[in-house]
């Protein structure tokens, strides 16, 4: 069974650091890597991981669509690399943009409302999620921040039911800082997915599993959230919970290539 990084950011060479200085001083602590694609690729390779979902955050509506266009040209050159787009609330014309970088094979976009400064039900995302869902395409957003609302678990929760035919991947076991309320928000939720990255590093093994325990584990997917970690550890931590292999198996890839399947 392949293993699939279902969270990796990469940056292009010019803003690459700066990119990556400005994720370790949003989460306040340092980075494992940079952020380049051979970091990635390596970083990956040592631990065999075989497919990396890579995406890029537009902070501004201006960076949209050339954001778009560089996941699109390492999609290309990499086969590693399953594509996410992303998408800003302020960006004008967004079906042209989202219909574009679809034809061109990309199936999701890439949301981190905390670090874009919009609530994830803004109003004016109402009508990009419509177009999202008419391509049918999914969405993973950054899930939860004890620091903001603006991608609050519940807040989450109310887009994937008032969109129910887009699949919603909420990140960080759905509440980064905030896991058992997430739990709780999404409960009966049947097209919300959930992935592994930054939970281990600040909860613990412990505590990882606990939170693993109240979710569907078919429904779950690896991510490492790179460049924060190492996708040695973050692996090794999967293992370490004393689950069945085939759950193991499932969460570090099965449950993704299924996901994918048809898209």
């Amino acid at each position: 069974m392949p293993i699939i990084d279902t969270h990796a950011h990469i940056f292009p060479p010019k803003i690459e650091r700066v990119a990556t200085r400005a994720i370790a001083d949003f989460y306040e602590r340092p980075m494992r890597y940079n952020g380049a694609v051979e970091t990635l690729l390596a970083a990956g390779k040592r631990a065999g991981v075989d497919r990396h979902l890579v995406f890029s955050t537009a902070t501004t509506a201006a960076q949209v669509t050339r954001i778009n266009d560089y996941i699109l040209e390492q999609v290309a050159e990499h086969p590693e690399f399953i594509g996410a787009g992303t998408m800003q609330r302020d960006f004008g014309d967004f079906e042209r943009e989202l219909t574009r970088i679809h034809d061109a094979g990309i199936r999701g976009i890439k949301l981190h409302p905390d670090f874009q400064k919009f609530d994830i039900d803004d109003p004016k995302m109402l009508p990009i999620f419509e177009c999202v869902q008419a391509l049918g395409m999914f969405v993973v957003t950054h899930s939860g921040d004890y620091r903001y609302t603006f991608s609050h678990p519940e807040r989450v929760r109310k887009i994937a039911d008032m969109f129910p035919k887009i699949d919603v991947v909420a990140a960080h076991f759905g509440g980064w800082s905030m896991w058992d309320k997430a739990a709780e928000a999404f409960r009966g939720a049947d097209n919300v997915y959930f992935d592994t990255s930054s939970t281990y590093g600040f909860i613990g093994l412990r505590e990882t599993r606990r939170i693993l325990d109240r979710i569907d584990a078919q429904r779950v997917f690896f991510g490492c959230d790179f460049p924060m970690w190492d996708h040695d550890d973050e692996l090794r931590m999967i293992r370490h919970l004393k689950l069945p292999d085939r759950v193991v198996e499932d969460i570090t890839g099965g449950n993704f290539a299924r996901f994918l399947d048809g898209r």
